[in-house]
């Protein structure tokens, strides 16, 4: 269980981490003395629990938790204040508990129990309601029955390549106003303009029709001759792989698990088998988003005594991209720290003349004299 707490007295910080970390049951993910750098955090960021302070300067806790509530709907807020009469209000704003400053740690150690037994309660309840459905952008444009991730919504409503197009560029420009001409330039360049007005209305009114005959809680919206999509009913894997993979830092196991699960969105290139070529630029640079994330996850199962994981996460990225020289030179660093000088030398071979046979170039200088000092210290052995 994650935990971010926010106070902007540094004491009253400083004593609610000692009492997490001595109780053992919630880790710290972050700490922050105002509510706004905790909110941008949290914007980004996953935790369980938020402990925060009512009386801050600026935004204070109570509306710190309304904002909180708009884009992290199920997280637990406990208030810290040194006022009893905070106590109503800030259970009229949903607040599992709270607890008078100074903090006394017999009453700290039963709000963690209770914020335990919440989560419990929470997760042994029967589902009352769905997951929204799922885009999927990476690879495929396609549409999943929120929760089972195998029903794939073919596109038969939208008739024409031209109106998926349009649907995948909605998505991929979720919430931003896009004006008519810009839409008209980019799926019929160069047609006459009122034939390619009809396309556009025709398109966009198949696309108003797929969300409604699927109950999809989003809509497109019309304003000063430019179109949106927009609705927070409406997941997008692409969204919640660009939130999740914001910070690659993986410092803990927890961040570790975290990030598997936000790699596990990626599921190919964005939009690899459709030839849109608005999304190369987003595509290269969600790629480079996976392979940084992949590299932190490797090097903390590496630094964790897990090497053999780390080389097999290395190898599979390669795997997606061949010539990397940048992700062969790490794999064979982690072979060498593994003192695995035979898998690191066939590795490099294998490497070396897969760039000889299919290009007709060698590896980096710096690979080829990683590789070459130890086949000459073997020698020398």
């Amino acid at each position: 269980m994650r935990a971010v707490l926010i106070d902007d007295e540094k004491p009253a910080l400083a004593q609610i981490e000692w009492l997490l970390e001595r109780d053992g049951r919630l880790e710290v993910a972050a700490k922050f003395t105002s509510a706004r750098e905790g909110i941008n955090y949290l914007s980004e960021n996953h935790a369980d629990i938020v402990f925060l302070d009512i009386e801050m300067p600026g935004v204070n806790g109570l509306e710190a938790a309304e904002q909180l509530r708009q884009f992290r709907a199920d997280i637990r807020i406990v208030y810290i204040t040194a006022y009893s009469e905070y106590a109503i209000e800030a259970f009229d704003l949903h607040a599992l508990d709270y607890l008078l400053k100074p903090v006394h740690p017999e009453r700290f150690k039963k709000t963690v129990t209770r914020i335990l037994e919440d989560l419990e309660r929470i997760r042994a309840a029967p589902e009352k309601t769905a997951p929204p459905p799922l885009v999927k952008t990476f690879t495929r444009l396609g549409i999943y029955d929120g929760g089972s991730g195998t029903s794939l919504r073919q596109f038969r409503v939208l008739r024409t390549l031209k109106a998926q197009e349009l649907f995948a560029y909605f998505i991929h420009r979720k919430e931003q106003w896009i004006s008519k001409d810009q839409l008209m330039e980019i799926l019929w360049p160069g047609g006459i303009y009122e034939k390619g007005m009809v396309l556009l209305h025709t398109s966009v009114y198949q696309i108003r029709k797929l969300l409604r005959e699927w109950d999809l809680k989003a809509s497109v919206e019309f304003a000063l001759d430019s179109y949106r999509l927009t609705g927070d009913g409406l997941a997008v894997d692409r969204e919640l792989f660009e939130r999740g993979a914001g910070q690659a830092k993986v410092q803990s196991e927890a961040d570790r698990e975290n990030a598997l699960r936000v790699l596990d969105l990626y599921t190919g290139e964005y939009l690899g088998e459709h030839d849109y070529e608005w999304a190369v630029s987003r595509r290269d640079e969600l790629r480079q988003k996976y392979m940084r994330l992949t590299h932190a996850v490797a090097n903390f199962e590496a630094m964790s005594g897990r090497m053999a994981e780390g080389i097999e996460r290395l190898v599979a990225l390669h795997a997606h991209d061949p010539y990397s020289d940048e992700i062969c030179f790490r794999i064979l660093e982690l072979f060498s720290q593994a003192g695995d000088d035979d898998g690191l030398l066939d590795y490099y071979d294998r490497y070396a003349n897969l760039l000889r046979d299919e290009l007709n170039a060698s590896p980096e200088a710096r690979t080829v004299r990683y590789a070459e000092r130890v086949r000459n210290g073997r020698k020398g052995g």
